[in-house]
């Protein structure tokens, strides 16, 4: 798919590369590539293996700047990543694309987006902020279900939240991983190195890094909120536990004395003539009732109760 960026990009079947027709964009499979790239006199060889990418990055070449994109699935950030290269230079951009991703995004681009100056680097601009248009709205439903887990967590009613904290905290490593990948790549473009772009239109990629910054500390603010609600859900386990032992240690407290009575009279000695009493087992049975009424007042009074 080949394009020329006019107010906005229209589709062409072939590229003149010896005309005035403007800057292009180009949309190649691997296949294509090795099959079309030396029509593009980029002065590079390029052997892709999208398989073999990990990461959104770019080097600067002699005349031209090539990279990769790695972009995490928004709806299944644990799963893999959609890989795709490119090499540009003042003519304009090739994307090396298997996966179809490219494809849609141009398309979102052409159905949304009319520039009345339009240029390389704006059309570079549109496209990295379709790869991040969503990333806000992500951000806070992730935000809101932190505070849904820590919300139930104060009313007792999270049974344990460790593995969603645990899968909420891995997908917002991964997502700052992105960003800090994307802050290299933007900077990159910015310092135009070997001056394909318009200076004042250099602008376009430090809004977009600035963007991308912003993501990147709420992401960051994000993890650091998930630990907060592990250590949260750790200390109320440890209030309970303490209650629970308070409440053992009360318990212990009461029949240890009631223990020591049943301990005594239960000795079989000849002579207890307390034994032989009449009143001796109801004075035995008050003395025991009120060991317990004294105890309980005792712990209410500590606030124990």
């Amino acid at each position: 798919m080949y394009y020329y960026i006019k107010n906005t990009l229209e589709k062409t079947n072939k590229l003149d590369f010896k005309g005035k027709s403007g800057q292009f964009v180009a949309v190649l499979t691997s296949a294509e590539w090795l099959e079309n790239r030396d029509k593009f006199d980029m002065g590079i060889e390029m052997d892709i293996d999208l398989s073999a990418i990990h990461s959104t990055k770019a080097e600067v070449n002699y005349d031209s700047l090539t990279g990769t994109f790695s972009i995490p699935d928004r709806e299944n950030i644990s799963a893999p990543n959609t890989n795709f290269a490119f090499a540009l230079d003042e003519k304009g951009i090739v994307f090396i694309d298997d996966s179809g991703f490219v494809d849609k995004t141009i398309s979102n681009i052409i159905s949304s987006k009319r520039w009345t100056m339009p240029s390389l680097e704006r059309f570079i601009y549109d496209f990295l902020e379709q790869i991040v248009s969503r990333d806000q709205i992500i951000l806070e439903r992730v935000d809101k279900e932190l505070d849904t887990i820590e919300s139930n967590i104060l009313d007792g009613e999270e049974k344990d939240p460790s593995q969603r904290v645990s899968r909420v905290r891995s997908d917002l490593r991964d997502m700052r991983i992105h960003y800090e990948q994307l802050l290299d790549l933007g900077q990159e473009l910015e310092e135009n190195e070997n001056d394909f772009f318009n200076e004042d239109n250099t602008r376009y990629f430090h809004l977009f890094t600035q963007r991308v910054s912003r993501l990147h500390d709420l992401t960051a603010s994000l993890r650091e909120y998930s630990i907060q609600i592990r250590d949260l859900y750790q200390s109320q386990l440890d209030i309970k536990q303490n209650r629970i032992m308070a409440l053992l240690t009360m318990i212990t407290s009461i029949f240890m004395p009631l223990t020591l009575i049943a301990g005594w009279y239960g000795m079989n000695f000849k002579y207890m003539p307390e034994l032989e009493y009449k009143w001796a087992y109801p004075a035995v049975i008050a003395f025991s009732v009120a060991i317990v009424i004294v105890s309980l007042i005792f712990f209410k009074k500590k606030k124990w109760l």
